[in-house]
């Protein structure tokens, strides 16, 4: 057993860079459904960490509007990766976001308390920081292996819509799950 562990010390230590992170392919539907809040929000700030030997990084955020979940004004969510004391930790499939942008984002509360982005990259949306009344949301295609249901890989896509279609969208698609809840 000692051999093996070794080996695997060795094996990982020598490896550099480990490959990406492989997604579940969500749809807006799916990510609405599987959020515990969504919300559209204001970087104010952040700082690195380590949660054990895990480096990540803490978004506070100022909330705008919310359409599911979430109370209060601001919020604190977390990111794999970042800097904390002097040690720099990528994560791939993982965006840092820009202090004072704006972005709609699709979060979820774990087990351990704290918020994080539902499906990586696949949870933000970014705006334009002098956005116009009806913005366009964007969420940019994720680099990273993406598969289907059924296992196949996928290539993401861009997606692009009005912020007022993606409120309507969010509001039935609630409304619809708290019918089901309720029945």
């Amino acid at each position: 057993m000692l051999r093996f562990l070794a080996f695997v010390l060795v094996v990982a230590s020598s490896s550099g860079t480990l490959p990406g992170a492989t997604l579940e392919q969500l749809s807006l539907d799916d990510m609405i459904a599987k959020s515990t809040s969504i919300v559209r929000a204001r970087v104010l700030g952040s700082f690195g960490t380590f949660h054990g030997p895990v480096i990540y990084t803490h978004y506070q955020l100022q909330i705008i509007e919310r359409y599911k979940g979430i109370d209060g004004d601001s919020t604190e969510i977390i990111v794999p990766g970042g800097t904390a004391n002097g040690v720099h930790h990528v994560v791939a499939g993982v965006t840092q976001l820009n202090q004072g942008n704006d972005y709609v984002l699709f979060l979820w509360k774990g087990g351990s308390g704290w918020t994080h982005i539902l499906g990586l990259t696949q949870g933000i949306f970014a705006l334009d920081k002098n956005a116009p009344p009806d913005p366009t949301v964007v969420r940019n295609p994720s680099t990273e292996l993406m598969l289907d249901r059924t296992g196949q890989a996928v290539r993401d896509q861009r997606l692009s819509l009005r912020l007022s279609d993606l409120k309507a969208r969010i509001a039935t698609s609630v409304k619809s799950l708290n019918r089901g809840v309720t029945q």
